[in-house]
């Protein structure tokens, strides 16, 4: 610190009397009410994947949760149960990813830190 700036220099030039911490907490209060409305939106929304041409279908919720699974019977194959696992596996990640994609666009960006 020097005689002409006791406290910018020890601070590389910032001076905390210029800095508007109630402008920061405000958009900090905004933000969060933006992303608590957006995750209220997508928990309330179904989405659908599916895999095998459709005939497994996952529905989940915006945010990830699994809802309902649709399994066609032409799906079922006694002698391949590891392909039905497989199409239901499928059709789960579908579905999470389009609700990935979904949540993207809906919540607001985060800022970098």
């Amino acid at each position: 610190m020097t005689a002409n700036d006791p406290i910018g220099a020890g601070l590389g030039g910032f001076d905390p009397s210029t800095f508007d911490f109630q402008g920061i907490l405000a958009q900090a209060q905004s933000l969060q009410s933006q992303f608590e409305r957006g995750q209220a939106e997508l928990a309330a929304r179904d989405i659908v994947g599916s895999s095998g041409g459709g005939l497994i279908e996952a529905t989940v919720s915006g945010t990830g949760e699994l809802k309902a699974l649709s399994i066609s019977p032409q799906a079922c194959d006694p002698d391949d149960t590891q392909l039905l696992a497989d199409l239901i596996v499928a059709a789960i990640r579908d579905a999470n990813s389009r609700a990935a994609r979904v949540a993207e666009a809906t919540l607001p960006p985060m800022p970098g830190f």
